[in-house]
């Protein structure tokens, strides 16, 4: 079963996602529905990935019911004056009638940084978005549109890496109950690092895996990318690493 973590609204997503940034079609495709085959259930892509479409066919290809896999896509600013019609376009490329989430890639300017919030929490009251946030917002921010709207992001989408592990930001997020998901943790990490290697080869594990497991244990949600499909299900097979408060401390301290 894939472990999963409940956002504001209830619904579970889960812990373990699959990134697909950098994917050309036909590698997003293929990377796609190999990560649905391994067992992961979320898949994120964004307006900016150009991959929707291939994103969508992977699913719908896999065989699995729509309500399985956990589906996330990304606004681009520049397209925050016409945010509906770029979610729909979305929506026609990912070939649903909705997305599980969706998040405003980064910070739009100042003109349009609450009416584009607005229009995402419009988006998922119309059952177009089931659950909507942010990406690369700092907490400030968050409480912007939050302290406009009355409604605050039940996610952002953030870099996390045992280098920029933050654990005044990460009680930040979490006191106001929005989950964390970090992306490029394994691009930001030395992954030869000795405290790494030396866990890793402890529990018969990659770095990678060390790493990846040491986000889970903090409650953030990783997106980990590969078009090989020995990493793909490696970077999904973590269960059998049960880093001890020890090991956890001792990858905290390389920030």
């Amino acid at each position: 079963m894939t472990q999963t973590v409940d956002l504001a609204g209830g619904t579970a997503l889960p812990l373990i996602g699959f990134g697909t940034w950098q994917l050309r079609p036909k590698a997003a495709y293929e990377s796609v529905r190999a990560a649905l085959e391994i067992g992961y259930r979320h898949v994120d892509t964004a307006t900016l990935y150009k991959n929707e479409a291939d994103v969508g066919r992977a699913v719908k290809d896999s065989g699995l019911d729509r309500e399985q896999v956990f589906i996330t896509t990304k606004l681009r600013p520049q397209d925050a004056r016409h945010a509906r019609r770029t979610l729909e376009s979305s929506l026609r490329l990912l070939d649903t009638d909705y997305v599980d989430l969706w998040l405003i890639h980064w910070p739009t300017g100042r003109d349009e940084f609450i009416s584009t919030w607005q229009e995402l929490l419009a988006a998922k009251d119309a059952g177009l978005a089931r659950n909507v946030g942010v990406s690369n917002y700092s907490p400030a921010q968050i409480d912007m549109l939050t302290d406009a709207t009355g409604r605050q992001p039940s996610v952002n989408q953030i870099p996390w890496s045992p280098a920029q592990h933050d654990p005044a930001l990460l009680d930040e997020h979490r006191r106001r109950g929005i989950v964390v998901e970090g992306y490029s943790g394994l691009k930001n990490t030395d992954l030869r690092d000795p405290v790494i290697t030396e866990i890793a080869q402890r529990y018969g594990a990659t770095p990678a895996q060390v790493v990846l497991r040491w986000h889970l244990e903090h409650g953030i949600v990783i997106l980990p990318r590969s078009s090989r499909r020995e990493h793909i299900a490696a970077n999904f097979d973590l269960d059998g690493i049960a880093l001890t408060k020890e090991d956890v401390a001792a990858i905290d301290s390389l920030a």
